[in-house]
């Protein structure tokens, strides 16, 4: 019995922990993403609703506009896709089929206006 009330409980862990749409990234040269200065470092990205990215880094927090997709293949490992040397696109995120697209306020792909 107490098997089974420990595989629950981590099976509630991982469901809210998806539901999240949390992801931890390591960005590892200044960059800018939808004209907004973001230094390197070590982030937590969070999907905040369906066209929202929220960058957390100690006590900065940076909003932009981004669309998750959804790959055919999974990720191996954790990307950044750069226009331009520092323009941040886009993150694949390792081990999963996940993609963080940011976008401009407009909704096209940052810098492919």
């Amino acid at each position: 019995m107490r098997k089974f009330v420990l595989t629950l409980t981590a099976l509630g862990v991982f469901t809210l922990s998806a539901a999240n749409r949390s992801y931890h990234v390591s960005i590892l040269q200044d960059s800018i993403i939808d004209g907004k200065q973001v230094k390197a470092g070590d982030y937590k990205l969070e999907m905040k609703d369906s066209n929202t990215a929220v960058l957390k880094h100690g006590k900065t927090t940076v909003e932009v506009p981004a669309r998750e997709e959804t790959a055919p293949q999974k990720f191996p490992s954790t990307e950044m896709e750069y226009i331009n040397n520092n323009n941040l696109r886009a993150v694949d995120i390792g081990s999963s089929t996940t993609k963080i697209v940011f976008t401009s306020a407009t909704g096209n792909a940052a810098g492919a206006e």
